[in-house]
């Protein structure tokens, strides 16, 4: 549980970055002091400069709840000498005294500001970097194409368990690509055009045309090209940032996706084909509208899938997945990791379930004893061959056990409900969309008819002995902790006996057992219903 021994201690060389409410660098004593609970990051890019606040919750994991964004498009305002003009500066002076206003309003510990593409190519960017602290009192670092490219990568490999991949961060004046392998960043490489400057460059009006897109297209398969890395490597593509969000969210609209939540979802190439396809068939007002776009991203949308279609292609990528977390998350992992001499969690998904323990106030001693109880009954069973269960199955069994009606913390009288829309609809970085459903099924299960009540949306996704599986481990999950019912870990030990017609569980204890067995007799007709099995259970003494 890395994150429950942070201190925050600060990379030194962002010392310079963090400020607190009276305007004055903080000391070396920490950044985010456990006894502080919000920051800010200010993010100025190219097309949109955007505020976002975090909350520290008890577990350590640091919540969003500020995220202003405003559409600037300096890169429009960048002149041919490359000076950024005097109506630039002055839309990008109103936009930070308004973030000022908003940032004044909290009680912050620090305050990060940084820049990436078109301040980092203005001439006059020590003026533009003044001209900030003036209207804000943000000390702005600007970034290099290598940070900018790195924070995007530390941010994929710290949110999903994706061991290779190539990141791609299109940006309004550049786009950032990284190639990883076993997590470990091995090039980099920031491309010369964003989404407004592919627009700048090929498009007359608000929507490309299909020659147009053509000359995109020609104009991307040579920039590519001129990277020996990059060629028909065939791992993961993952798309950071806004443009990337709103291609994915599209495609779930036009799908009517049924489960919350971008991150970690994928496509294919043809899914990106027909997302591309769609939107050419509107006229720019109608594009405005479409479900998933952003309006500011209307006009900019088309070549940035361009970007996504062509390098998809060129690398012959297995799929794309959305990252919901990028530059600004990679600047805070690289924050709370410092003192520990690591760049990544050792193991991603271990980090998202033990925030959920402590978020929800799990009872971690208990959540032992039951996956002890419910790992001897999974391995009778997969030894007897029911239930459709086998050994991979088994991190499956043991992270609904971690997060089992979990829902209680809201309210035990519907926490099934809870617990299913909750686990269902709430991101957990390192499990894919499939892989956070299959939890929520099993650990929000209560009766077949519930069950079946969750997976109807959903049905497609699953083949019947798929169903089958997770009805038994659901089932199984609510049997086990029964036997804990009372949470004094009186059982000791356990065997089972499986025939054709009748499972019998001899049970061991070390003190009365009796509110255990009312609970195992009342719910353990479930699993009997899932395994067509009677189920005998006698409990005794531990000799």
């Amino acid at each position: 549980m890395l994150y429950l021994e942070i201190m925050f201690h600060v990379n030194p060389k962002w010392e310079s970055l963090c400020y607190n409410e009276r305007n004055k660098p903080l000391t070396t004593k920490g950044v985010f002091p456990l006894n502080e609970e919000k920051y800010a990051i200010i993010d100025i890019g190219s097309n949109t400069i955007r505020l976002v606040i975090y909350l520290k919750e008890k577990s350590g994991r640091f919540q969003e709840i500020e995220n202003v964004k405003a559409v600037a498009r300096l890169k429009n305002y960048l002149e041919e000498n490359h000076y950024l003009n005097q109506e630039g500066m002055g839309i990008l002076a109103n936009i930070v005294r308004s973030f000022k206003e908003v940032t004044d309003t909290y009680e912050l510990n620090g305050i990060i500001c940084v820049a990436t593409a078109t301040i980092r190519q203005a001439e006059n960017k020590a003026e533009i970097i003044q001209k900030i602290a003036q209207e804000s009192g943000y000390d702005t670092r600007i970034l290099s194409e290598e940070e900018e490219a790195y924070y995007g990568y530390l941010a994929v490999v710290n949110s999903t368990t994706v061991s290779e991949g190539i990141t791609i961060d299109i940006g309004g004046g550049s786009t950032e690509l990284t190639y990883f392998k076993d997590r470990q960043l091995v090039y980099f490489k920031s491309m010369p055009f964003g989404a407004l400057t592919l627009k700048q460059m090929f498009v007359e009006h608000d929507v490309p045309t299909e020659r147009e897109m053509e000359q995109i297209k020609t104009y991307l398969q040579q920039q590519f090209t001129s990277i020996p890395w990059l060629y028909n490597k065939q791992v993961h593509l993952i798309g950071i940032g806004g443009s990337a969000r709103n291609m994915i969210q599209i495609d779930q609209a036009l799908k009517k996706y049924p489960l919350a939540g971008v991150h970690q979802y994928r496509i294919q190439e043809n899914n990106m084909g027909y997302v591309k396809n769609h939107l050419r068939k509107f006229p720019f007002k109608e594009l405005q509208k479409v479900e998933g776009l952003s309006k500011d991203r209307a006009d900019i949308i088309l070549p940035a899938i361009e970007v996504f279609h062509t390098l998809y292609e060129h690398t012959g990528a297995t799929s794309f997945m959305l990252s919901r977390k990028g530059l600004r998350d990679g600047i805070f992992y690289e924050q709370i990791m410092h003192d520990f001499g690591i760049t990544k969690f050792p193991n991603v998904r271990e980090e998202s379930f033990n925030e959920l323990i402590v978020d929800f106030n799990i009872n971690y001693k208990q959540v032992h004893q039951v996956i002890t109880i419910a790992t001897k009954i999974f391995d009778a069973l997969r030894n007897s061959g029911l239930g459709y269960v086998g050994k991979i199955d088994y991190e499956l069994l043991k992270r609904g056990a971690y997060v089992f009606n979990l829902g209680k913390y809201i309210d035990s009288e519907s926490s099934s409900q809870h617990t299913f829309y909750l686990l269902a609809n709430r991101t957990i970085d390192g499990l894919m969309h499939t892989e956070r459903l299959k939890i929520a099924l099993v650990a929000s299960f209560k009766s077949k008819h519930k069950f079946k009540q969750y997976l109807k949306p959903f049905k497609e996704w699953f083949v019947k002995e798929e169903k089958k599986k997770l009805q038994t481990i659901g089932a199984l999950l609510k049997l086990a902790y029964c036997f804990d019912s009372t949470k004094r870990n009186i059982v000791k030990d356990m065997d089972m006996l499986v025939d054709e017609e009748v499972i019998t569980i001899h049970v061991y204890c070390d003190r009365d057992w009796m509110p255990e067995a009312y609970q195992v007799e009342k719910q353990k007709k479930h699993l009997e219903k899932a395994l067509h099995r009677n189920i005998n259970v006698c409990f005794c003494y531990q000799q």
